[in-house]
């Protein structure tokens, strides 16, 4: 089973060059339904909404699970937030 997650240009770039080590994802129902107990082969990181067989687009790696965090991100306006935090690489 595979988990995709559409990402902004800056995420995406930061991931495909390896220096972002999670991504993440709001503590709610829409994601604890998706996330809490669910195991998946790979997490597909895409550019925006690609055409499935847009490559350029698409970074698949294994995953490796997740941990809460509570997160001050410029992206919710430097707010802590709870998060799912999914492990780009081990």
């Amino acid at each position: 089973m595979e988990l995709i997650l559409p990402l902004k240009r800056r995420w995406f770039l930061d991931i495909q060059a390896g220096i972002k080590p999670f991504e993440y994802r709001l503590d709610t129902p829409y994601w604890q339904k998706r996330l809490i107990g669910k195991s998946y082969e790979t997490v597909t990181f895409t550019l925006g909404y690609p055409e499935r067989q847009d490559i350029s687009r698409r970074i698949s790696k294994p995953w490796f699970g997740y941990e809460m965090q509570t997160v001050l991100h410029e992206e919710w306006n430097n707010v802590p937030m709870r998060c799912f935090a999914i492990r780009v690489a081990k």
